[in-house]
């Protein structure tokens, strides 16, 4: 038998990891900012819900993120030189 086995390799470079941890970031921010508004007692209405950084911000930082996501997932790897 040979001392050689076969090398292993990760499904995706480096860079592709980066950017799917930065994915995640980005969605966690995006639920961040998304969370919140509402009142503490029920019978109370608080108009700070249809907040501007819940309603069109936030919801757009999350696709952001999921689009970076599939970004990093279909990104070609880097061709060694």
């Amino acid at each position: 038998m040979s001392d050689q086995s076969p090398k292993k390799e990760f499904l995706f470079s480096k860079r592709n990891y980066r950017f799917l941890l930065l994915s995640l970031a980005v969605i966690a921010v995006g639920f961040i900012i998304m969370a919140g508004g509402g009142s503490e007692d029920p019978n109370v209405f608080n108009p700070e819900i249809f907040n501007f950084h819940r309603i069109r911000l936030a919801p757009t930082i999350v696709l952001m993120g999921f689009g970076l996501a599939i970004y990093a997932i279909l990104m070609p790897p880097k061709k060694h030189k």
